[in-house]
């Protein structure tokens, strides 16, 4: 399998180009063989760029576990670097097809001709508890109070076509154990699916700080979607202006929520870190790739 190694602020994929051919028989388990930092190449999951029907190119996603995801903010910046550097697209405005719908994206090229960052229209922001999906009596969940590992927090629920919790903290949050509390939020009961939590401090109203627990991959550097899900919280709750700059600890994203529309817009860097060829062993299962993933 050709692939090209790509991050977004750290949130980084292996990416393989099949649009002229898949050689992936399993890509949930591709996807855990070539996640693993120690046996494998290592990243945060797999994505395949795909030929669309509906748009330029088809972004598929594969979290580090194997697991299908509907969107990825940072990766789909780098699909759009790569379509354009590799000469699957000749526009710096294209449409992107993924499992939550088309998005468009304006992307930038730098001195050498090559993408170096990308702006995303991310869809309209969900808050509807029964289309994140989240279990709430209330139609929708706004700074209310979750349970959770014995812990009582202030949770808003936002989906960007994948689901998110957002907590905002007085506590920096650089400081907090994500690897102890993420699990207990991701497999929440009232997340039918599953959930991606931020945890947020509030700068000032034009600059928050987060952290992110990724369903399906742990702690990441970065989330677009997770980002765009934090805007859409903050403004919700009074905390920033519409458009934010978001310091994650891959870099920074700039964000806005268009509320006359529902639109989230985001902005960010798109980076190639280096290609190669891996050998897939033939016929792999996801039983197969278990030992590469250290028990919990």
């Amino acid at each position: 399998m050709h692939f090209t190694k790509m991050h977004g602020c750290g949130n980084d994929y292996v990416y393989c180009d099949i649009t002229k051919g898949n050689p992936i028989a399993d890509p949930g388990a591709a996807a855990i063989y070539v996640s693993d930092r120690h046996f494998g190449i290592g990243s945060d999951g797999l994505i395949l760029i795909a030929p669309s029907e509906i748009a330029d190119v088809r972004m598929i996603m594969y979290n580090a576990d194997g697991s299908e995801g509907a969107m990825c903010g940072n990766g789909i910046r780098c699909v759009g670097k790569y379509a354009y550097d590799h000469g699957l697209v000749k526009n710096t405005e294209i449409d992107v097809e993924t499992a939550s719908g088309i998005k468009h994206l304006t992307l930038f090229p730098g001195a050498d001709g090559k993408i170096e960052k990308a702006t995303v229209d991310m869809g309209e922001a969900i808050t509807d508890c029964r289309k994140i999906p989240v279990t709430h009596p209330d139609n929708e969940m706004i700074d209310q109070p979750i349970e959770v590992a014995g812990q009582i927090f202030k949770a808003t629920c936002v989906s960007m076509g994948n689901p998110h919790c957002v907590v905002f903290r007085d506590e920096d949050v650089r400081e907090m154990d994500l690897a102890k509390i993420g699990p207990s939020f991701e497999n929440h009961p009232i997340f039918p699916k599953r959930v991606n939590t931020e945890f947020v401090n509030v700068i000032d109203r034009a600059h928050v700080r987060m952290r992110v627990w990724e369903r399906g991959s742990g702690e990441t550097l970065a989330c677009g979607t997770g980002a765009c899900a934090v805007t859409v919280a903050c403004v919700l709750n009074g905390k920033t202006e519409n458009t934010i700059d978001i310091e994650l600890l891959g870099g920074h994203l700039s964000i806005t929520y268009d509320q006359a529309s529902g639109h989230v817009i985001m902005t960010g860097p798109a980076t190639e870190v280096f290609s190669g060829d891996i050998e897939i062993p033939e016929n792999i299962t996801e039983d197969d790739v278990k030992i590469y993933t250290p028990a919990k």
